[in-house]
């Protein structure tokens, strides 16, 4: 992606504005409790919008992520917006995986900057978010885990990095948000609500992975409650959500790992009928497996439990 600096906004302002109408269709939403969105990356040759949102159909899906398209290239801004709309697939997110908290200043500038551009590209196609976990103050790991990351201070920084990127693009049909992590803040219900009343900004919503909340053997056991919670408190600001499943792996230390749905011990029949009750408009977004053949299994899974639900996909 070309860098684009932040007071060319009229250049954002004027590509949101010409896709407007085009994009409003993409971003049509399911209707009634029983029917759901559901997306997975998917492997096609080429960046041809219209084949790449074949795709998505003919492997049953109704959101995707979005693909990465320089803010300059309007012609395929365009004919992505139109393509997905026309085979009524929703562009569920843009992802920006960066460390908003690096502690090196040019890096953390560097990195605000691409995920501000992320969020551009997000308004520009009418994606329902631009996502990237708040951050972390460990050295090695860009995500990974440090004692500070529960802390005021980083409480404090997501705060403000938050309203520095939603306030350089101002959208207006998309919304930034973090990710949901088990070591980093927003890590429970409570976090996620209290940094949206805290950065204060309609465009800021929340990222809801629950699987990524289970970080004791109590998350663990307790973990359709904890989807409940999470649906029935935050519904109406979440924008997208990633779909897992996790195992426990008997070791003498406590090992949570993720699987291919229906391999471990998340209760899909839970998950899905709190998805279809409270946001049904809502892109539910397999992710981290490894191939296609796996994300198809798990697709089906999740197909299946649904049918036997009374939920629908297509």
């Amino acid at each position: 992606m070309h860098p684009i600096p932040l007071d060319r906004r009229s250049f954002l302002a004027g590509a949101a504005g010409s896709l407007g109408m085009a994009a409003s269709s993409s971003a049509s939403r399911a209707s009634g409790s029983g029917r759901i969105r559901l997306g997975a990356p998917v492997s096609v040759d080429g960046d041809d919008p219209e084949e790449h949102a074949r795709a998505h159909r003919e492997k049953g899906y109704r959101a995707g992520y979005c693909p990465d398209i320089p803010l300059d290239d309007t012609a395929r801004l365009k004919a992505t917006v139109d393509a997905f709309a026309r085979h009524d697939v929703v562009l569920a997110e843009v992802g920006r995986w960066v460390n908003l908290l690096a502690a090196d200043p040019d890096e953390r500038r560097r990195n605000i900057q691409t995920v501000t551009e992320g969020l551009a590209l997000a308004e520009a196609v009418g994606a329902r978010c631009c996502v990237d976990i708040a951050g972390s103050f460990n050295p090695d790991s860009w995500f990974g885990p440090h004692p500070e990351n529960l802390s005021e201070r980083f409480f404090e920084a997501a705060v403000e990095n938050a309203r520095a990127i939603v306030d350089a693009v101002k959208p207006k049909r998309t919304t930034f948000c973090y990710e949901m992590m088990a070591w980093a803040l927003p890590d429970s219900p409570d976090a996620a609500l209290r940094l949206v009343k805290a950065v204060d900004r309609e465009a800021f919503s929340i990222h809801l992975d629950p699987c990524n909340l289970v970080n004791s053997p109590a998350r663990y056991y307790t973990a359709s409650k904890l989807i409940r919670d999470c649906y029935a408190r935050l519904g109406p600001r979440i924008a997208s959500v990633h779909a897992k499943d996790l195992t426990w792996d008997i070791e003498m230390a406590v090992h949570f790992r993720e699987v291919r749905q229906g391999l471990g011990s998340i209760d899909y029949g839970v998950w899905l009928a709190e998805h279809a009750k409270h946001t049904p408009e809502v892109p539910l977004m397999i992710e981290h497996l490894p191939n296609d053949i796996e994300y198809d299994a798990a697709r089906d899974h999740i197909v299946e439990v649904g049918r036997k639900t009374g939920i629908r996909f297509e």
